[in-house]
């Protein structure tokens, strides 16, 4: 069963001063959106240096009625990959009749889930076209302590959303989102809340969907981040050595000029002769 994964968006929000001119405003938003976007990017490769555990919990009416741990990763395609390392769903009852009942009502959920997870991913705002929206829409609001910023917005996706993002001040990192809209006409409310590891990392640490209409909520949890690749070793630029023919070039001077010091202290040349022939020497080089 697919379920529902919640992707670390890396909202990481540069709020600008409201003195900037009306001008210029747009030119340094547009510019902030293309930053936001590179910084996710750059989270988005970091992530892949990484192995995590994820503990996904899928309740109806209160009752559990799937539950996984698994180690995830990504391959070498780039794709997610999932191993489980435990898994404990809810038993189908005895009896052929309600037995497949509960199948395809199991089967009918995972469709839901899979829909409505494509749905939430759009809320990550994957472009910086996307985020340039939003910014455009959004109010930007400080919160009491100063250590937060809240950035809001409706209609982002669909008619009558809300997306919020909650900012580290300090550090720009994605401290929470929030999401309310609706899937199928049904009322649907994502929270997730981030960390951010020493490495600069920024991954979801918990993550709630709540789907009133159906009582039926999603909560993962990631956690264990293990860095399974060293991070590059920076290159260092190679001290260029001389050419072989650059140094016979200098071979070649150096010993004209012994020859033609010889020739001075013999006497066999004058002091202006020896000077132009010298310096005739040295310009060739």
């Amino acid at each position: 069963m697919k379920m529902l994964t919640i992707l670390a968006a890396g909202l990481i929000v540069l709020v600008m001063p409201h003195f900037i001119r009306a001008q210029d405003q747009m030119a340094a938003k547009a510019e902030t959106a293309v930053k936001i976007a590179d910084a996710r990017k750059a989270n988005a490769k970091l992530m892949h240096e990484y192995t995590w555990e994820s503990r996904t919990e899928l309740l109806e009416n209160g009752q559990i009625e799937d539950l996984r741990l698994e180690q995830v990763q990504y391959g070498p395609d780039g794709s997610l990959q999932r191993m489980a390392l435990n898994k404990q769903g809810a038993s189908l009852p005895f009896g052929f009749l309600r037995r497949a009942i509960a199948e395809n009502k199991r089967e009918q959920t995972e469709a839901y889930l899979e829909g409505l997870r494509g749905l939430l991913d759009q809320y990550t705002l994957p472009t910086a076209g996307k985020v340039l929206d939003f910014m455009d829409k959004a109010t930007v609001a400080l919160s009491d302590d100063g250590r937060l910023i809240l950035m809001s917005g409706t209609n982002v996706v669909i008619p009558d959303d809300s997306l919020s993002v909650w900012t580290e001040a300090a550090t720009r990192h994605t401290h929470k989102i929030q999401v309310n809209t609706f899937f199928q006409g049904d009322a649907v409310n994502l929270t997730a809340t981030f960390n951010t590891l020493r490495t600069g990392l920024t991954h979801v640490g918990f993550a709630e969907v709540i789907v009133p209409g159906k009582n039926l909520s999603v909560q993962v949890q990631n956690f264990n981040y293990d860095r399974t690749m060293p991070p590059p070793v920076p290159e260092i630029a190679e001290q260029k050595k001389p050419s072989t023919e650059t140094s016979s070039s200098l071979e070649i001077v150096e010993r004209k000029l012994k020859d033609l010091k010889t020739l001075f202290d013999k006497g066999l040349i004058t002091q202006s002769e020896y000077d132009a022939k010298k310096a005739q020497l040295l310009e060739g080089l």
